[in-house]
């Protein structure tokens, strides 16, 4: 019925609480009548009539709630339809300044105490009695998917045979779309595919692939192919046979060195720097985190999961969202004002920062008072201690000067927004930390705990 809520929409557009515009309340009176009809007259029995007024109710609700700050045109559509409609379901009420009867007294202490309760269930409803044909949302797949060559196409016999059946055996974790299992092609290529079902919102799925099919960077996970078959998808990237940050950070039994801790930010900060200077458009990643920064066999760090990526054309500062991402990397000001541009993710990268020096999680629950991480950070260096901020996998084999660069830099990336520094400044920092430390790694071959100096360095 999603058309009949853009003719509601049309003929109730200029309704209003004062009892105006009686033409137009008689016309979108009419139109709510009409919707009522649309039920097949073979059809038209009253469990039947009972799910067309759900659809009805979810498509009133859906209509007011495209002006939902407006509570005077809410007012008008309920006094408008209650009036008009009081006296009989076919007949049209004369014109004339409406009247609040008891009827409508109902119909608003209805629509308004029960709406909240009422809207899970129509949700529901509306899964089972008013969902749609699986054609559009194929259709979605197949126009984002098939269209040019800059994503090959892969057969769904290879994506089968490359998974074993996606067996749980090959399953190595959950994206935003969907699952994502390793596998090995026929050209023996290792590879992770990633499928994707019908129900799941198509776009992410149309993120992900306009974003990964044309661009390309030796930091960014490279999508090498798709599949469409009937209503899922497959989206086949490059194996990173070392897994994810998160599990290096925070596994018991896996510990990165300095020196790969900095070369790694350094990997991410280039990738972001790319996606954010891009020529066609800035590039705003939007879940810039741990899990999803994948390592290569020499721990090369590559973005991935592109799902809530968005373009900031050329001349806008911009675009406006609703807020997504994960807790703990949400930029505060983008929560607050939801404007999607950069500085967004230079604060997700300060965060992951903070862990890459720390190994410390987001927030430690463990703690008598939780503190965020830069919170905790910005504490301890008030108290004029920052290696008691140092991750104790690195057993204080690194340099003072270049950790303190680090944390300095971390916590400009999570400072206000108009301080934070370009991606292109945080990789210039991240080179010189690394620069650093591998003259002090070299004047001390086997390093110990005199690679630090003194705790305020």
């Amino acid at each position: 019925m999603g058309e009949n809520l853009k003719r509601l929409s049309e003929s109730c557009y200029f309704v209003n609480s004062d009892g105006e515009q009686e033409q137009t309340c008689a016309s979108c009176a009419k139109t709510w009548e009409e919707m009522r009809s649309m039920q097949p007259v073979a059809t038209k029995s009253e469990s039947v009539a009972n799910d067309t007024d759900i659809c009805r109710f979810a498509i009133l609700v859906s209509l007011t709630s495209t002006r939902i700050e407006d509570s005077s045109y809410a007012q008008g559509i309920y006094r408008c339809l209650g009036e008009q409609t009081g006296g009989s379901e076919n007949e049209i009420k004369p014109k004339g300044k409406p009247k609040l009867g008891i009827g409508i007294w109902v119909l608003i202490g209805v629509l308004g105490g029960a709406v909240m309760a009422l809207l899970i269930s129509i949700i529901i409803w509306l899964k089972r009695l008013c969902k749609p044909n699986s054609e559009p949302k194929r259709a979605a797949f197949k126009d984002v998917l098939l269209i040019g060559p800059c994503c090959p196409k892969v057969p769904i016999k290879e994506v089968y045979t490359a998974t074993n059946n996606l067996h749980e055996s090959n399953f190595i974790g959950q994206g935003i779309a969907g699952r994502v299992y390793k596998g090995i092609m026929p050209n023996n290529q290792h590879v992770a595919i990633k499928h994707i079902i019908s129900d799941v919102n198509v776009e992410t799925v149309v993120r992900e692939v306009t974003s990964l099919s044309h661009v390309q960077h030796l930091n960014l996970v490279s999508l090498m192919g798709c599949c469409v078959n009937e209503d899922e998808c497959f989206l086949v990237y490059e194996l990173c046979p070392n897994g994810n940050l998160s599990e290096w950070l925070f596994g018991k039994d896996r510990v990165l060195s300095w020196i790969q801790r900095l070369e790694i930010a350094i990997d991410g900060a280039r990738g972001l720097l790319f996606l954010h200077t891009y020529p066609e458009g800035c590039i705003v990643h939007r879940d810039i985190k741990p899990t999803n920064i994948l390592l290569g066999p020499n721990f090369e760090a590559k973005l991935s999961d592109f799902g809530l990526s968005k373009v900031i054309d050329l001349g806008e500062a911009y675009v406006s969202s609703e807020v997504r991402g994960t807790f703990g990397y949400l930029d505060p000001e983008y929560q607050n004002n939801r404007q999607v541009n950069s500085s967004g993710d230079v604060y997700s990268f300060g965060i992951v920062l903070l862990q890459i020096l720390s190994g410390k999680k987001v927030i430690n629950l463990n703690q008598e008072k939780p503190m965020p991480l830069d919170k905790m950070a910005k504490a301890l260096i008030r108290g004029g201690s920052i290696t008691d901020f140092a991750d104790p996998k690195l057993e204080g084999k690194y340099s003072a000067e270049a950790f303190n660069i680090t944390l300095q830099l971390a916590l400009s990336c999570t400072g206000l927004k108009q301080q934070r520094p370009s991606m292109e400044q945080v990789a210039e920092k991240l080179v010189e930390a690394l620069e650093i430390s591998t003259k002090a790694k070299a004047s001390s071959p086997e390093p110990t705990l005199e690679w630090l100096s003194s705790s305020t360095e």
